[in-house]
């Protein structure tokens, strides 16, 4: 399978090429996407295991800590994947990624003390933290303004399959003839399987599709785009914000439902992360959709769509830490990932109105180390909280507070013209 020379071919036929080809790099990509979060979400859905196999993990803090040692190590390699990407290639960035991340997931299945654990989760941000930036950057090279939200809600849709998969891997995890170590190795090895003949499939956009001039950007010109430009700080804040909930949601709900409800580790993993994940690709893909067709009437109109996920996010973050019963916790939960879906569909393609090309995956990749390590910071101190039997309604509402500034963050953002930052 061979992708064209150039995707801006003449008359009708090369257009509808041009879109298979485009289209098809979103297919490529999602099963990366999904592994990425699986590797990451399996973690969390088997808790209990992990740490009755490795007892000297021993504490909330120690768990939190390593979870915020990922983060840590993702969120400060996360610029350099993006300048990679922005500088030599986004195919060979995406493609070593999955390639080194998959092998660090199978090595996890053999770790035997918590240290252990730490390294290999260390590694496994250092290698992930390749994959985001360089996919997001790549598809919104072949995707024009007019279908971009679509194609980047497309592939956060298969992140959120994959959280739902890693949900489900708690009852592997309890089941004694497969167990935690089993999961690691088998997701370990098909991702180092698939980015063998991902490198073939796989090409860079020619830049032409952007209609800019072909820039290799130095680290001190991306910087200075970036750094200088105002709405690009706004949207990392906006960025980062409800992140602080998004993590705490992702990493700790498992263990907050089991041990709110007394109901197993199976049933926690999978009622924390099926169907608030679910609502969250219909977020994505409904509010893609809605986005780009906003977009044809304003040029506000992404951030829009983004503002109304977060309109959504607020209630129900106070109502996840208010809710009496497993039931009304599913609900809350699903109405956060409707959301959260509308918000995480249109942070890169509000990043393409304000930001050219050349810096897109440098740019996306800021935002992560600004987020993440934020996100890292919220693992850590949520179990530090729970250590201290902090109210679970108290924090959460903190949360929503944090939300409620968000809404103001995205609204400020001023697109600039098309002329300035290209398609």
């Amino acid at each position: 399978m061979n992708f064209p020379e150039s995707p801006l071919i003449p008359g009708t036929e090369g257009a509808s090429r041009a879109k298979r080809t485009a289209w098809l790099v979103v297919v490529l990509l999602f099963p990366v996407a999904l592994l990425n979060y699986l590797d990451r979400q399996m973690l969390a859905a088997m808790k209990f295991s992990v740490m009755g196999d490795i007892p000297d993990i021993s504490t909330e803090a120690n768990w939190g800590r390593m979870l915020g040692q990922f983060k840590w190590v993702y969120a400060v390699l996360s610029p350099v994947g993006g300048y990679i990407a922005d500088r030599f290639s986004r195919r060979y960035t995406i493609c070593g990624s999955l390639f080194v991340w998959s092998l660090v997931t199978w090595a996890t299945s053999h770790v035997t003390s918590y240290s252990g654990l730490l390294m290999t989760r260390s590694l496994m941000g250092v290698s992930e933290a390749f994959y985001i930036p360089a996919a997001l950057a790549l598809i919104s090279d072949y995707h024009s303004a007019k279908t971009r939200s679509r194609a980047v809600g497309m592939h956060q849709m298969a992140i959120y399959c994959g959280v739902i998969a890693g949900g489900f891997s708690g009852y592997l995890a309890d089941t004694p003839a497969l167990g935690w170590r089993m999961a690691f190795t088998a997701c370990g090895l098909a991702g180092a399987l698939y980015a063998i003949p991902l490198v073939f499939l796989l090409r860079d956009a020619p830049r032409a599709l952007d209609d800019v001039t072909v820039v290799k950007p130095s680290v001190g010109s991306a910087l200075r785009a970036l750094l200088t430009n105002g709405s690009f700080l706004l949207l990392v804040l906006y960025f980062t914000l409800p992140a602080l909930a998004g993590w705490v949601v992702r990493d700790w709900m498992p263990a907050i439902l089991k041990q709110q409800f007394q109901i197993g580790q199976g049933k926690a993993g999978v009622s924390a992360t099926l169907y608030w994940q679910l609502a969250a690709i219909v977020g994505a893909l409904g509010g893609g959709w809605l986005a780009d067709r906003w977009m044809q009437r304003s040029v506000r109109g992404r951030i829009f769509v983004s503002a109304l996920g977060m309109c959504l996010i607020i209630p129900a973050l106070f109502g996840v830490g208010n809710a009496p019963t497993l039931g009304m916790a599913i609900g809350f939960l699903a109405l956060f990932g409707l959301g959260w879906g509308f918000f995480d569909g249109n942070n890169m393609p509000i990043l393409c109105q304000i930001v050219r090309p050349e810096f897109r995956a440098t740019g996306y990749g800021l935002m992560n180390l600004v987020s993440i390590s934020c996100g890292g910071l919220a693992d850590w101190g949520f179990g530090l909280m729970r250590d201290r039997q902090f109210p679970l309604n108290i924090i959460f509402s903190s949360f929503a507070g944090v939300a409620m500034i968000s809404v103001v963050l995205v609204l400020l953002i001023r697109p600039r013209p098309a002329s300035v930052v290209g398609s």
